[in-house]
């Protein structure tokens, strides 16, 4: 009895000496605590923690700003033709020269650039709306309307993009609606195969059996439910699909299938750069470079922004 008390009054006076009595479990967790952080909280940490994305982020704002302002920053009207200008060179005036007929570059590359980047906008925003609505509904209503697209999708799907498009235009005729018709008429099966695949995923999950058994309608369930969680994907294949668009776009300028003069944008001069290629290099060059550094902006921060939200990334 003696050992075993000596031994109690041993351990009583460690436990006092070296030990302190937590008396709730909130103190268990005092010190640093890492703060909650929303998944797109966290998808934006990590993109601008990465600096390929800070500076194409940073190009494609300077892009968007010189598309509105670049053409009036000169001065010069954009069909206006000045004689005795015929195929300057760069100078201080003219910054980028001026081409067969007077003309500055400089004004005519960034309005080119901005019906180009409108022409890719609104090519993108069709295939995002129809593409997601048309692979929520395979998705969600299954049968008959997933087999039935799904048949349309790969019949068209078999067809080169390039031989669709100059078949619109052929019929269509070469203008801006005829254009926007020929690069959307198959834009749109990529986005609803990816969306049709994740919603397949979460048509079983347990809120929308509950907003089923709410009697919420399909289309509301859709809409509520189902595309925001596909938003990630939507922005994904937005930002990667936006250069396809340009570089399609500038393929029929130069093909003579798409936009012809008066109408300016990138493919255009490039198409017309190419005829004085070996006399007049810079009426090529500079089209084609801020053709080139657009596109390349668009694919890098397309890349960055996938890393971004992909959560086996996060650290």
């Amino acid at each position: 009895m003696d050992l075993v008390s000596s031994s109690a009054s041993s351990l009583e006076e460690v436990c006092g000496s070296d030990f302190k009595r937590l008396s709730s479990c909130e103190e268990c967790l005092e010190g640093p605590q890492r703060p909650p952080v929303s998944y797109w909280g966290d998808a934006w940490r990590r993109f601008k923690g990465n600096p390929v994305a800070v500076v194409s982020l940073a190009a494609l704002v300077f892009f968007l700003v010189m598309v509105v302002i670049g053409p009036s920053i000169g001065g010069f009207d954009l069909y206006a033709t000045d004689s005795s200008a015929l195929n300057a060179e760069p100078d201080a005036i003219h910054w980028f020269g001026t081409d067969a007929l007077g003309r500055d570059l400089f004004a005519r590359v960034w309005a080119g650039a901005r019906v180009s980047l409108v022409v890719a906008l609104a090519c993108t925003a069709v295939q995002m709306v129809v593409g997601s609505l048309c692979g929520a509904a395979m998705a969600y209503f299954g049968g008959i309307v997933d087999e039935s697209l799904m048949r349309v999708i790969e019949i068209v799907s078999s067809v080169p993009d390039l031989l669709v498009m100059l078949l619109v235009m052929m019929v269509a005729g070469n203008n801006m609606g005829a254009l926007l018709l020929a690069m959307c008429v198959t834009s749109w099966m990529d986005t609803s195969r990816q969306v049709r695949g994740v919603i397949k995923q979460l048509r079983e999950s347990e809120y929308v059996a509950a907003a089923e058994c709410l009697g919420v309608g399909p289309w509301k369930i859709i809409a509520r439910h189902l595309l925001p969680n596909t938003i990630s994907i939507i922005l994904l294949d937005l930002f990667m699909s936006i250069p396809g668009y340009i570089f399609s776009e500038a393929s029929l300028s130069f093909l003579g299938m798409g936009l012809k003069a008066p109408a300016i944008s990138l493919g255009t001069l490039v198409s017309d750069g190419q005829a004085v290629i070996e006399i007049f290099p810079h009426e090529l060059f500079f089209p084609a470079l801020v053709l080139c550094l657009i596109v390349l902006a668009f694919n890098l921060f397309g890349d960055c922004l996938r890393d971004a939200l992909d959560p086996k990334m996060r650290k």
